[in-house]
């Protein structure tokens, strides 16, 4: 549920070549005959490279949703750190905010100058195997943070989300860069769609592995449902939450392994570090000057940063918040997250809808305004609260008799993230078609770049906000309410944006 797969940190800016035109067009000027055959195959299907440079991103992506959103962050805020107290819960969402904010300034400062230099320099794939091969056992370990201080110290988790989350930026980066590689001109834009739709489904797979072989057995006597957790985990130990860590890991290499095979790698040049460095860093100086050119574009990059780091903030601490809010433990979080990944294939879907009846630029502002109003209604949520009204719920029966989401504040909350899920997922699917409109056409690839620095420079802010407000304030709805702020001055920001209403070849169509 987020732009690159989504849903988790927004990708650092894209160091690949720009796409050569269309395949079709060199055929038609007389492309040579090897062109010519790439296009036949590619029509029949992706290559064996961009097959593996799709499986690439979908071992990636389970981290962020198994670890960073809905399960084992919030097991460590409500658990590790709160032990079920409200005031030591704020303590952990501060702490979970902090880190965000550190990694984010170290992100946004880094990997513009990273990617330049790897850009001059060729080969991506011995940094990123030096990613892959830390990352893994980082994920790993968190099978050893344990409740009441038994295994790892608590303070383990931060650092190791720390550079983990690093990590899985610049590992994007140089993923993302690689892509002109691994396919062909014609095979790229299916690809990219391939690799974001393999990082949900992996991720909505382990989400129901997990719910299926740890946290459902047990508490439910449902056919194909294993009687007790499989490999003897405990639920007494939070070892369902605890397991996510290794299957991130697991899914990682997996994922690694055919694309470290079959995709190719760019050519090493001659050019020194430094000489590459400078160039690199000259190419970006020279994008981001054109923004003068191109006063629209400007203004919707820079409304762009405010609104999606406002999004971005809710979906990074929208687990810890529901898990803390609303009592929720592992089997609750786990049927959260893969109905919200669900949803959020959903407001994709509904994005290409808005932006033909509305233009993107309108399709944004409504996706913005909804994300708003569903996440103060969520500021008025609890096991005890629906919308700010108090509810008893001891005196009203329970809505059925299944294991969870058996009370209506719960059911509330549940409808209420799912709006979110789809408003946000939208909003990211039409920022993109929006650029589109907006860049001059022979600048696309270079205004992509700016596109994707746009979702870091300020990816630091949201996280910074909400460990302010958590630790001033030591509640979690406060921590969580100036995201609002952000959302707003993004709308606001969009309002000066012209262009991106409906095209009229959509609207006569």
């Amino acid at each position: 549920m987020s732009e690159r797969t989504h849903d988790g940190p927004p990708p650092v800016p894209p160091i690949a070549a720009p796409l050569a035109g269309s395949i079709d067009g060199e055929a038609r000027a007389g492309a040579a005959p090897a062109a010519v055959a790439e296009v036949a195959r590619s029509r029949r299907g992706l290559s064996a490279s961009a097959w593996a440079w799709v499986l690439m991103q979908g071992g990636r992506d389970p981290w962020v949703i198994l670890v960073t959103i809905y399960i084992f962050a919030p097991y460590y805020v409500t658990t590790v750190v709160g032990g079920g107290d409200p005031a030591r819960m704020a303590q952990g969402q501060a702490i979970i905010a902090n880190t965000g904010t550190l990694y984010g300034l170290f992100v946004a400062l880094t990997a513009p100058v990273l990617g330049a230099m790897v850009n001059g320099l060729g080969p991506r794939k011995p940094l990123l195997a030096l990613c892959v091969a830390v990352m893994a056992p980082l994920m790993a370990a968190l099978w050893w943070i344990e409740p009441g201080g038994a295994g790892l110290p608590a303070w383990v988790y931060p650092v190791d989300f720390a550079i983990t989350a690093v990590l899985i930026n610049y590992a994007d980066m140089l993923h993302n860069s690689l892509l002109t590689r691994a396919a062909s001109p014609r095979e790229a834009p299916h690809a990219s769609g391939a690799a974001l739709a393999a990082g949900n489904f992996f991720s909505v797979l382990s989400l129901v592995l997990v719910l299926w072989a740890f946290a459902l057995p047990g508490k439910v006597d449902w056919p194909l449902v294993p009687h007790a957790p499989l490999f003897g985990l405990s639920s007494a130990k939070h070892e369902p939450d605890r397991i996510v860590g290794p299957i991130s890991a697991i899914l990682l290499v997996l994922g690694a392994i055919p694309f470290f095979l079959l995709t190719p790698d760019e050519p090493r040049t001659t050019a020194p570090l430094s000489g590459a460095l400078r160039a690199g860093l000259g190419e970006l100086r020279r994008t981001l000057g054109s923004l003068k050119r191109h006063r629209d574009l400007a203004v919707y990059l820079g409304a762009r940063m405010l609104y999606t780091d406002g999004k971005t903030s809710i979906l990074l601490f929208g687990g810890v918040y529901a898990a803390g809010v609303m009592g929720w433990h592992a089997l609750e979080m786990l049927a959260y997250g893969i109905l919200l990944s669900i949803f959020a294939v959903g407001g994709g879907v509904l994005a290409g809808v808005a932006d033909e009846r509305l233009g993107p630029k309108r399709a944004i502002q409504l996706q913005i305004a909804a994300t708003f109003v569903i996440q103060l209604l969520l500021l008025g949520m609890s096991k005890t609260r629906i919308l700010f009204f108090p509810y008893d719920v001891a005196a009203h029966p329970a809505l059925w008799n299944g294991p969870l989401f058996r009370t209506l504040p719960e059911v509330v909350y549940l409808a209420l993230g799912c709006g979110i899920a789809v408003s946000i997922s939208g909003a990211y699917a039409s920022s993109r078609t929006l650029l589109t409109r907006l860049a001059p056409p022979d600048q696309i690839a270079s205004f992509f770049g700016l596109y994707a620095l746009s979702g870091t420079a300020t990816m630091w802010l949201g996280s910074a906000l909400v460990g302010l407000f958590t630790s001033l304030f030591g509640t979690l709805q406060a921590g969580f309410a100036p995201i609002s702020g952000l959302l707003v001055l993004g709308f606001l920001g969009m309002l000066f944006v012209r262009g991106g209403g409906r095209e009229t070849a959509a609207v006569s169509a």
